[in-house]
C-alpha cells in the first residue's frame, strides 16, 4: 500500500505551522513526522511548509497549507494509491 508522509520542521512550526500538523494529524491516512531540519530554510521563514512525499507544500496561512496538502494529494498522488 502506498504512504502518505508529511514532514514538518520544528523551527517552521514554532512559527505557526503546528496548527496545520495538528489538523493532519488527525487524518488516520497521513503519516505526520517532525524534523530539526527540512534544509528549505529560504522558503521556511517565509510560509508555512509542509513536504508531502518528497513536495514541498507552501501557503501563508496553516488553514491554508492543510487546504493545499490536501489539493497536491488529490491531484497529484491519489493516482499512485
Amino acid at each position: 500500500m502506498f504512504s502518505i508522509t508529511i514532514d514538518f520542521c520544528v523551527t517552521n512550526l514554532a512559527n505557526g505551522s503546528h496548527q496545520a500538523q495538528k489538523q493532519l494529524e488527525t487524518d488516520p491516512d497521513l503519516e505526520v513526522v517532525e524534523h530539526q531540519c527540512l534544509r528549505l530554510c529560504g522558503i521556511c521563514r517565509l510560509q508555512h511548509v509542509a513536504v508531502v512525499n518528497g513536495k514541498p507544500i507552501t501557503a501563508s496561512t496553516p488553514d491554508e497549507l492543510v487546504e493545499q496538502v490536501y489539493e497536491y494529494i488529490d491531484e497529484e498522488l491519489i493516482h499512485e494509491l
